[in-house]
């Protein structure tokens, strides 16, 4: 699994420059500077850094596991990406090799950021602990749309950041947290419409292959079947990452392997199957390739 925005450590650059030098060169030429000492300034900056370090993390565990690194014979049965994560699961799966998500990460990226600044003042509001009943009150109040599904008890809105202040306060009233976060854009919402044909257009001059394996996508918790048209159309979509998890589960996955950075999407494991829990990559291949299990 392959996180996306938000999910950035202070220390990903220095596995970047470790394990993908030539990335990380590639990467800075195609942003114009280095965008990791300004991943929280933009999603311009945040894709590509993060698309990097995602990359770096398999090239790692890919490398555990052809060595024979690893304790037991252990193989990626499919792959699944939140949000900007799913161009590097394609990067694994060898549907897109690395240049090809970078410079997709690049303009995604750009593009986003761009629909963000023209949709001036939009942005996101984490529920937390709020049930399905609550989300839709909420959302439907405040002419709001889901824009994350990532857990039980954890929704994301997007929609115009002065209807979110006053979705926070009236969530408050109602016993819910909301958390208005500091994003520049309504991510995953009809805000971002501008930013899919030029993405599309850019698609359509890339070479993509079959997967490997299945790719689950974030946006319908399957298989993806058609790369261009889902990758673009994911831009507006809603993530579903609940449904995603749940997917794999119902497939037969057990050990479901967080590729970083962060552990964000290992903690939402056990959100979302109480009777698992996520595996940080690092854990895979540390002390001799011990599995040791999140908590």
């Amino acid at each position: 699994m392959f996180p996306g925005q938000g999910s950035q450590t202070p220390t990903m650059r220095e596995a970047v420059a470790e394990l993908a030098p030539e990335l990380l060169a590639r990467c800075i030429d195609l942003v114009g500077e280095d965008p990791f000492p300004r991943v929280a300034q933009s999603t311009r900056f945040a894709q590509p850094a993060i698309f990097c370090a995602s990359v770096a993390s398999w090239i790692a565990l890919r490398a555990a596991i052809d060595s024979g690194e690893l304790e037991r014979s252990w193989e990626p049965r499919a792959f699944a990406g939140h949000s900007l994560g799913e161009l590097a699961a394609l990067v694994a799966a060898a549907s897109i090799t690395a240049e090809t998500g970078l410079l997709l990460a690049v303009r995604r990226g750009e593009l986003m950021a761009q629909a963000g600044e023209r949709d001036g003042g939009g942005g996101l509001v984490a529920l937390l602990g709020a049930d399905e009943r609550q989300v839709a009150l909420l959302a439907e109040a405040h002419e709001a749309s889901v824009a994350n599904d990532n857990a039980p008890g954890q929704v994301v809105l997007a929609g115009a950041r002065d209807a979110l202040r006053e979705l926070v306060g009236q969530a408050r009233e109602i016993g819910v947290r909301a958390i208005l976060l500091d994003v520049a854009g309504a991510f995953h919402s009809p805000a971002m419409a501008p930013a899919v044909e030029p993405f599309r257009d850019l698609l359509d001059t890339v070479e993509i292959s079959t997967p490997r394996a299945p790719v689950i996508s974030c946006a319908s918790g399957q298989p993806i079947a058609d790369v261009r048209s889902e990758l673009a159309q994911g831009i507006v979509r809603p993530v579903r990452w609940r449904a995603t998890v749940l997917h794999l589960f119902e497939q037969g996955a057990r050990e479901l392997v967080d590729l970083g950075p962060g552990k964000v999407l290992a903690g939402l494991v056990g959100r979302n199957l109480p009777e698992l829990a996520g595996i940080e990559a690092a854990s895979l291949i540390a002390g001799g390739g011990r599995i040791e299990i999140a908590a």
